[in-house]
């Protein structure tokens, strides 16, 4: 006798970015709540299953989820808001004092909820967020039906929603114990930077990352600038200076690392750090190119993501898996580095496992979550089809997602979003952007 589930999936080609890359032709998913209980090719999987619902895409791709290592969610409010200057001037003249101006509650509610919608229509189903009043971005998650890692961002300075280092860490911990168990939200400590946190921070920080035993994530050599400030501000190297406070393990988290050189790099590697790979942001603030082919020689897991929308400014993860491989192939001269497939698994398994969550999603398999997207394949701008992974890095876009799942739950339909009412969000961010041009201008 079949067994039911609750959901089988046909047609089109299922990529799974498992270790073998699998791929399966005219292939089928069975999901029953919210894991893959099944997949294979039609003729072995329709006898043995019935599904309560069915969905069919003869031109589809089905693949993972993306998974975006690292953005500001609610910066969305700030989408486009300074351009085109180097990035402490970005932060300090124009993104810090408007933020302290402006950043609320409902900034934070409304700003996430807005990029949920860019993101699950996008194909990102997982999100590692950073930001101000995060109980606020985990709450619009939670609704949206997202998957994420977050944190309340800790800085020496008062942020707007906490006046002392202390507070930001108890309101850490409260978010820690608060989503303990959760089937989407989880939580991370984060602070913000190594210029922006003390030694007394950073190390506080880490204990309450030790204590619950979750990732602790930081930006970390963005620039040159930034390299030089710390070797001044610690009289060392700033990995080094890591290392000789405890933050190096396979819990550290280290977002951009555009300048980490040949020491950097084999630190990371022995400690079993993560990286998460920003291009579309890095180029926009003239960061520089990292080295992230020598970080996969060196075999550190390396994730990609978008940024925040103040500096990319969208949170397409296709185009920035596009971006990805061209600037490394430029950067080094060299057309083979940084396949098509590299960055896949960059924007999907190794995603996973950059946030350590690879247990539970990043690849299709029997046994995870199902969390996945549907690519819908009949289109000009995709025909013909030679090569599923050229054209998902190379030819793809945002728009082509047809359908997403997250936790075995439909969450987009025909790009029709089924958890969040798009138009109230873009018409809440809307107004709030109506506050904040007021603000700059006073």
């Amino acid at each position: 006798m079949a067994q039911t589930v609750d959901l089988l999936i046909t047609g089109g080609t299922i990529l799974t970015v498992d270790d073998r890359d699998s791929k399966i032709e005219d292939g089928v998913v069975a999901v029953d709540k919210q894991e893959i209980v099944a997949l294979g090719r039609k003729e072995d999987i329709l006898p043995a299953f019935q599904g309560r619902a069915m969905m069919d895409f003869p031109h589809g791709i089905i693949m993972p989820g993306l998974v975006n290592g690292h953005t500001h969610a609610a910066m969305t409010c700030f989408r486009g808001i300074a351009d085109d200057m180097e990035l402490m001037e970005w932060l300090n003249d124009y993104i810090f004092p408007a933020e302290a101006r402006n950043v609320d509650p409902e900034l934070a509610y409304w700003g996430s909820m807005l990029a949920c919608a860019e993101m699950i229509k996008s194909g990102t189903t997982t999100f590692s967020d950073m930001y101000i009043f995060e109980e606020e971005a985990a709450q619009a998650a939670k609704e949206a039906g997202m998957r994420c890692l977050l944190g309340e961002v800790l800085f020496d300075f008062p942020s707007p929603s906490f006046k002392t280092p202390a507070e930001g860490l108890d309101c850490s911990e409260r978010l820690i114990r608060k989503w303990a168990g959760d089937s989407l939200i989880n939580i991370m400590v984060e602070p913000h930077s190594l210029y922006t946190c003390s030694p007394e921070l950073l190390k506080a920080s880490k204990a309450l990352a030790d204590r619950y035993q979750v990732p602790l994530a930081t930006h970390f050599l963005e620039n040159k600038a930034e390299a030089k400030q710390l070797r001044e501000k610690f009289g060392q190297r700033a990995t080094i200076f890591l290392r000789d406070i405890g933050l190096l393990d396979d819990r550290f988290i280290a977002f951009h690392g555009v300048v980490m050189d040949e020491e950097d790099i084999r630190l990371f590697a022995d400690h079993g750090c993560k990286v998460v790979h920003n291009p579309e942001s890095n180029m926009k603030l003239a960061s520089g190119v990292a080295s992230i082919s020598a970080m996969l020689e060196h075999g550190i897991i390396v994730g990609l993501g978008t940024d925040g929308c103040a500096s990319n400014n969208n949170l397409d993860m296709f185009e920035e898996m596009d971006t990805a491989a061209k600037l490394e192939k430029s950067a080094r001269l060299d057309p083979t580095v940084m396949s098509a497939r590299t960055v896949i698994r960059m924007a999907t398994c190794n995603g996973a496992r950059t946030l350590g969550m690879d247990s539970l999603v990043g690849s299709l398999e029997v046994g995870k979550k199902a969390d996945l997207c549907i690519i819908d394949m009949n289109k000009p701008h995709l025909t013909p089809l030679y090569n599923e992974y050229s054209h998902l890095v190379y030819a793809v876009n945002g728009a082509d997602v047809d359908t997403v799942l997250i936790n075995g739950k439909v969450v987009m339909r025909d790009r029709k979003l089924l958890t969040i009412d798009e138009e109230e969000a873009m018409r809440r961010v809307r107004k709030i952007a109506l506050r904040i041009r007021q603000s700059l201008s006073s």
